[in-house]
């Protein structure tokens, strides 16, 4: 049995104010307990001699592993092995770096990929003359940052038969040049307009896609996930759920991963049966502490920044003037409502992306009639991203069991909120934005996560948001106002035993606990100790899944060092 000792730092449990003076005893796999440190030379004395090993983190942080309650993985991780556009801030640069991979590989007959911004483009909206001229006569298909509208090449346009005659699907729109031609951006359900002709992304690129995308996010401190789309695939993103069994069966799936079945809008009821046979094989293959798949994920809408979030009140022209565009509902109400009964009948736990406040009132009647129908349930059902949720709506929550899931990266002042939503919007919806702070007042259980490859991963940098509402560095007012901050330790704790809680993984994760598995990260410096304006300068030197340390930095300021004696003083040395 392998026993390690972490001490000299602070320990924040999943809850509350960490601790100090504690230190937390791990053998094996497990969480032994938690000891005043002054006890600690008594307790090990009598251990074998070079059977402890000392972890001294110098006043660094010990806490739960992150959890990340909505991610894409696996297609975060294929975009990074394909044309990535994450890192680019202009149109200029988007260019270029197409340019360079086309250069690059010449071999490749589509260029596929993703990570654009709206935002650095005239209207959210590139054209397919800069992908002819960085490319030319290769068929180009690029997923936004946020992976609701795709930029196509001429190529690829002609490829898909898309012309001026091509009618805008009932859930998406082709942004268009006044001929009525594609002017190559294509956004919701209009991305799928390219189905027929792009390739499949194989099961191999899948699998070494999560295998990069489980480096990058334990190195965030990240040992567990929700994958917000498994079992179907959208906008480019192949079904990643072969990947997750190919991992668990070679043992390379160190994470625990709860994947959310996408819910095809366009099907119907018959898909409850489905989900909850393929619930129960993966169940079967024995594993389901590291992977099950007994969620179900609905969009319920788009996204504000192309006017597809579905809206209680219309959005506006560039003039100020209200327009007839309220947004998309993707699936009719009366659906919904159905759909989230029997799902929740059927013991799936129901995960909707519910951006604007039609959407959210939407969501939560879909609850309503599902808890009428079928009483209290343990599903723990979660509305994911919530931009802006009607006042009257936030004590609905609650009372539903409903849970907020938090992507607390985007709740600040940005380039594509205040060029391409804020003007958009009716006057008073920016102090609605994100409403976290009345969340909680509300009693509000919160999970948190980040919708990568959407936006970054890291969960310090969106705990540095949740707190502040601004970005490092900024003078701007928050973003919707003071009282709409959360407190750090409410926010480590969504992002912690929150998430555990709505991947059904509370009882052995998500905390520092004895019997609790030791998914553990190490921060340094704490961002208890710092300034709050300060957090998002504390980094993951550590991070441990089941008591295997996976990432470490190595400097001559890491947080933890490692001694393996007690000495002839009873001291820890």
């Amino acid at each position: 049995m392998t026993t390690r000792v972490f001490h000299g730092g602070s320990v924040f449990t999943g809850t509350g104010t960490p601790l100090s003076g504690q230190a937390v005893i791990v053998r094996d796999e497990r969480i032994d307990r938690i000891v005043p440190e002054s006890e600690l030379a008594a307790l090990l004395g009598a251990e074998p001699e070079g059977s402890v090993e000392l972890i001294d983190l110098h006043g660094a942080l010990l806490s739960p592993g992150f959890q990340d309650a909505h991610i894409h993985a696996v297609g975060g991780g294929v975009e990074l092995l394909q044309c990535d556009l994450s890192g680019t801030e202009s149109a200029q640069e988007a260019v270029a770096a197409v340019r360079a991979y086309a250069e690059a590989n010449p071999d490749e007959e589509w260029i596929l990929g993703g990570g654009w911004s709206m935002d650095s483009f005239p209207g959210g909206n590139p054209t397919r003359d800069l992908l002819d001229a960085a490319a030319p006569g290769r068929p180009v298909l690029l997923s936004s940052r946020d992976h609701h509208s795709v930029w196509a090449s001429t190529t690829a346009i002609e490829r898909a038969g898309v012309t001026a005659d091509t009618p805008d699907p009932s859930d998406g729109v082709v942004i268009r040049e006044g001929d009525g031609h594609p002017a190559g951006t294509f956004h919701e359900g209009a991305g799928d307009l390219f189905g027929a002709v792009r390739p499949v992304t194989s099961e191999e690129l899948r699998y070494r896609g999560l295998l990069r995308a489980q480096e990058e996010l334990i190195a965030l401190g990240i040992t567990g996930w929700q994958d917000a789309m498994v079992g179907g695939g959208g906008a480019g993103i192949a079904d990643p759920l072969p990947a997750y069994e190919h991992a668990l069966a070679e043992g390379t799936l160190r994470v625990h991963v709860t994947g959310a079945q996408w819910w095809e809008r366009d099907g119907g009821i018959e898909q409850v049966a489905h989900m909850v046979a393929e619930r129960q094989r993966v169940t079967a293959l024995g594993s389901p502490e590291r992977l099950e798949i007994g969620t179900t994920k609905i969009m319920v809408d788009g996204v504000a920044e192309n006017h597809t979030a579905a809206m209680l009140t219309p959005y506006r022209d560039a003039h100020g003037h209200d327009t007839h565009n309220h947004g998309l509902s993707f699936i009719d109400p009366e659906r919904l409502r159905a759909y989230v009964t029997a799902l929740d009948a059927a013991g799936q736990q129901v995960h909707m992306h519910a951006l604007g406040d039609r959407a959210v009132r939407e969501a939560l009647d879909a609850l309503r009639d599902a808890r009428d129908a079928n009483g209290p349930t343990d599903n723990r059902h979660h509305l994911a991203h919530l931009q802006i949720v009607a006042e009257e709506d936030v004590p609905r929550f609650a009372p539903l069991d409903a849970v907020a899931n938090l992507q607390a990266l985007w709740a600040t002042h940005e380039d594509q909120l205040d060029e391409l939503t804020l003007p958009f919007l009716q006057e008073g919806q920016e102090a609605r934005q994100y409403p976290f702070g009345d969340l909680v007042r509300a009693g509000v259980r919160l999970a948190a996560g980040s919708d990568w490859p959407v936006s970054s991963a890291a969960p310090i940098d969106a705990i540095h948001i949740a707190v502040n509402r601004t970005v490092p560095g900024s003078d701007r007012e928050p973003l919707g106002g003071a009282h709409q901050r959360l407190d750090l330790a409410t926010a480590m704790a969504a992002y912690t035993s929150g998430s555990a809680y709505v991947n059904h993984r509370e009882h052995d994760t998500g905390s520092i606990k004895p019997g609790y598995r030791a998914d553990l990260v190490v921060l340094d410096p704490s961002p208890f100790e710092v300034a709050a304006s300060e957090i998002h300068t504390s980094r993951v030197t550590q991070t441990w899944i089941d008591g295997v340390l996976l990432h470490s930095v190595e400097t001559a300021d890491s947080a933890a060092t490692r001694t393996t004696s007690i000495d002839e003083e009873g001291e820890l040395s």
